[in-house]
């Protein structure tokens, strides 16, 4: 007889989660609490706060991070849609506020509430997204408007985003979306199509925004504006992670953080390579290239549409967002605002990736086939 113990949700949840992404999640969170006490520091006494005062708010929030991380891995797909849509609903609303109400930080308005909606709205886009394309791809009355919800998704998502200013956050919706449409299977034709609108958009936005055009060109050609160089953070930033050498100064060590604006969020990883050295950077870009790696390979796995689809999404929306942090630390790309996922200091990101890679877990845990709504392929 089995008993009421392992016919519960958590004993059901224990057997068909993937423990390795669990751990690598909660790995991740520890990782950051630690690199929180080597970078924030200095930080808070430029800032005239307590010395830990960013490590002990990054410590408060990992506690609500975990829990939501947790329930929402045990949601079901069904229910994965209803919560992505109340939360797309909701982040939306919010960035229209913060839009509306906010205060300006850095020439744009993206807080609300002490929230950063924009960081919410994009794992219940790419939720929502993977319905959409999913449903779109099967045959019936429903499918030509899930088709048409599937295109419309995107400007809704990233139209606010761009108004906020904020190209870091629109650019990686706009990937995740791509990714979509191409895991979706969609012909080659659209694929390229949408590239090339991309691209188009992209020229738009370089030549139409001048704080774009800026930046680009500086990054580019420091020179190119009257001599204004404007490339300090980057420049600061690779140059902390080549003195640390390949073993680092040692913890607590580091020089270029006193300096480094934001050295405890968008440029913790340039700490590290500063601290701890090359070795301990390269691991850590494996451990990410791991935790992508194991996502994807559970996706493909999955015998659900759906799930498939949003697990996919939102493996590619972590892996590009860690991609783009570390590009912008090693001077790769221009500075994007763009935080190292679960190792930057910041509440509403910390809390967003919470709810994400919960729906991951979610979407990727072994269900039986009696449990899934529409086993094996979309057009079956």
């Amino acid at each position: 007889m089995v008993s009421r113990v392992e016919r519960g949700p958590v004993a059901d949840w224990l057997r068909t989660a993937d423990r390795w992404l669990i751990g690598s999640f909660v790995a991740l969170m520890v990782i950051g609490l630690v690199m929180a006490l080597a970078a924030s520091p200095a930080v808070a006494e430029r800032l005239n706060l307590s010395t830990f005062h960013f490590v002990d708010r990054q410590a408060l929030m990992l506690v609500p991070t975990a829990a939501l991380m947790i329930a929402t891995s045990f949601l079901s797909p069904r229910h994965m849609r209803r919560a992505a849509l109340v939360a797309f609903i909701l982040s939306f609303a919010l960035i229209i506020l913060a839009l509306m109400f906010g205060a300006e930080v850095k020439g744009a308005r993206r807080w609300i509430f002490g929230l950063q909606p924009s960081e919410f709205i994009k794992p219940a886009f790419v939720v929502l997204g993977a319905w959409a394309f999913t449903e779109g791809g099967r045959k019936g009355p429903t499918a030509v408007p899930a088709k048409i919800l599937s295109f419309v998704l995107l400007p809704l998502a990233i139209v606010p985003l761009i108004l906020e200013p904020d190209f870091g956050q629109t650019m990686l919706v706009a990937i995740v979306w791509t990714a979509l449409f191409f895991l979706a299977g969609l012909h080659w034709f659209w694929v390229v199509a949408v590239g090339g609108v991309g691209m188009a958009g992209g020229f738009a936005v370089f030549k139409l925004s001048p704080h774009v055009h800026e930046r680009v060109l500086r990054f580019l050609d420091p020179d190119s504006t009257g001599g204004l160089v404007d490339t300090f953070q980057v420049d600061t930033a690779l140059q902390s992670i080549l003195s640390g050498g390949w073993f680092g100064r040692g913890p607590g060590e580091g020089v270029y953080k006193r300096i480094l604006p934001d050295a405890h969020t968008d440029f913790v990883f340039a700490v590290t390579g500063e601290e701890f050295g090359m070795i301990a950077c390269m691991a850590l870009i494996a451990f990410f290239a791991f935790i992508v790696l194991r996502a994807l390979t559970l996706a493909a796995r999955n015998p659900d549409p759906f799930c498939r689809l949003a697990a996919g999404g939102l493996t590619v929306m972590f892996g590009v967002q860690s991609w783009i942090n570390m590009a912008v630390n090693l001077r790769a790309m221009p500075a994007k605002g763009m935080t190292l996922p679960f190792i930057s200091y910041g509440g509403s990101s910390l809390l967003a990736l919470g709810l994400g890679m919960g729906f991951l877990i979610a979407a990727t845990r072994k269900r039986p086939a009696a449990d899934l709504e529409h086993p094996g392929p979309p057009d079956e």
